[in-house]
């Protein structure tokens, strides 16, 4: 396939992947309010427990700006239509790259998209469920006798930036695993740097979680230890097979070899007799 065709058929699946999310979009947008009350629970939780404990706090969702509620239609719409249409685009990004890939690659390329969906899936989720807590820290920090006004716009995109950072710490053992496969990260290495990556892996969960309560960095922290871990097992094995691999392709190398110098041998000797003749 010339550079021209390659280019004729990224243009193929760009189009075909922007048609879905745009689909996908058009379909969010008629479902938006009831979108942007889901993503408002976590704060409706989160207000409710800290009325209970202080009846006096004021807290308010505002919209600043006369445009920012089309805006805001417009952006919940977008992630909606983003995620309803990810299995077209991650099946033409697949469409795209599959075609030069061998077929050992193939077979780890899928297994990769097949397990990064569902982890980064996890990882939102998770990132959605512990958003109440941090949220009632972070709003227990309002003064008394002052009313906290709260954006819709900036809250929203504080939420969905906090559960796209959960979706993607979800996916850094995966991505240690497939480098482990590629032969990029060996299993030796993983297990010499553990205790760093550990400790790397909470000081990451303390930095991500916007709040100073050990429960958001820990559901953070913790599953992304596990995932690690997981992870080099799974490498400890991979590596084993190739090892073992390795070592009877040299058996059956060393032994191709031996039949080899045996023939020439017997060759030279079939040509002894003649030439003495």
């Amino acid at each position: 396939m010339t550079l021209f065709e390659h280019l004729r058929e990224l243009r193929y699946r760009l189009v075909v992947a922007a048609l879905a999310i745009l689909v996908g979009s058009v379909a969010a947008w008629f479902v938006q309010q009831d979108l942007v009350a889901i993503l408002m629970r976590p704060y409706d939780i989160a207000v409710a427990a800290l009325e209970a404990k202080d009846p006096d706090t004021e807290t308010l969702i505002v919209n600043q700006g006369i445009a920012s509620p089309f805006t805001l239609a417009i952006k919940v719409s977008a992630l909606a239509g983003l995620v309803l249409s990810s299995p077209i685009w991650l099946w033409q990004l697949w469409s795209f790259v599959v075609p030069g890939l061998l077929a050992q690659e193939k077979k780890w390329a899928l297994i990769f998209i097949s397990a990064a969906s569902p982890l980064f899936a996890s990882g939102m989720a998770v990132g959605y469920i512990v958003m109440p807590k941090a949220i009632g820290v972070l709003l227990g920090f309002t003064q008394a006798g002052v009313a906290n006004l709260q954006d819709l716009n900036q809250f929203l995109s504080f939420l969905m930036r906090l559960m796209l950072v959960f979706g993607v710490a979800f996916l850094l053992p995966l991505i240690v695993l497939m480098l482990n496969i590629l032969g990029v990260v060996p299993a030796k290495y993983l297990s010499k740097y553990r205790t760093y990556v550990i400790f790397g892996t909470f000081v990451f969960g303390a930095v991500a979680t916007p709040s100073t309560d050990p429960f958001s960095m820990l559901a953070l922290a913790a599953p992304m230890t596990v995932l690690f871990l997981v992870a080099e097992i799974l490498a400890h094995i991979l590596d084993r097979r190739k090892a073992k691999r390795a070592g009877g392709d040299m058996v059956v190398a060393a032994s191709l070899d031996k039949d080899q110098s045996l023939k020439r041998l017997s060759d030279e000797g079939d040509a002894d007799p003649a030439t003495a003749s």
